[in-house]
């Protein structure tokens, strides 16, 4: 038994139901991720337009502690980025930009957790949807010509060949839209998602000017670790 034959036995005698099946489990796992993600990015939702405005009022003001309340009480991923830069706003801009751009990073991180999968599914589903309609097409044509050989010893036989042959594509086109079926909703999950994360990332680089801008129009280090709540450092003695 040569190597062709050999697959073409093993495709025909596990059929294309496996395949509708991985498809299935796939598509709950899909299904699970774009609830969760559908949560946690709720739970992130502010309005960063009126938290920007609000924190540009304290900053000028000087309330550093109203500014820190107010960031702190958002649940926003901008928020959270911002707040690392204040924390470093003592030291001055520079020292809280770099702040800001590492605590942006694990943000992302975070946002983009478990989107690879949707993406990764929506671009390979119908693949493996195409993969069990190329099953069911050689066991459609293993049944024909098993069905000729069979056709000169008995009539009976030549009725069942277009039973047997239809159902084998019948069930090779099921492959294929379960695997398109998969595919179209993860694809669209992840775009939407995609779209979310980098609206977020732009309403962060947005308050985090807010921030870097006072700095910049009062960067005095010495000055501001008194206004900022850090201890100046003790000399050695």
């Amino acid at each position: 038994m040569n190597l062709v034959e050999w697959l073409q036995r093993l495709m025909t005698n596990f059929g294309a139901e496996w395949v509708m099946w991985l498809l299935l489990g796939l598509s709950v796992i899909s299904v699970a991720i774009m609830l969760e993600r559908a949560w946690f990015y709720h739970q992130l939702k502010d309005d960063t337009e009126k938290l920007a405005s609000e924190l540009r009022e304290r900053l000028r003001k000087s309330d550093i502690a109203g500014a820190r309340k107010l960031l702190g009480d958002s649940p926003s991923a901008e928020a959270a980025v911002v707040m690392s830069g204040l924390d470093e706003a003592d030291r001055g801009a520079k020292s809280a930009s770099e702040a800001m751009v590492g605590a942006r990073a694990l943000q992302r991180v975070k946002l983009e957790r478990r989107l690879a999968y949707l993406g990764t599914l929506g671009n390979n589903a119908p693949f493996v949807g195409l993969f069990g309609t190329v099953i069911g097409v050689v066991q459609a044509f293993e049944v024909l010509g098993k069905q000729d050989a069979a056709m000169a010893a008995s009539e009976a036989a030549q009725g069942m060949a277009p039973q047997e042959v239809m159902a084998a594509i019948a069930e090779a086109l099921v492959a294929t839209a379960v695997g398109l079926f998969v595919a179209i909703p993860a694809v669209a999950m992840y775009n939407i998602f995609q779209r979310k994360l980098k609206s977020i990332l732009a309403n962060t680089d947005a308050l985090g000017s807010v921030l870097l801008a006072h700095l910049v129009a009062n960067d005095t280090p010495v000055a501001n670790r008194a206004k900022y709540g850090t201890p100046e450092p003790h000399e050695a003695e």
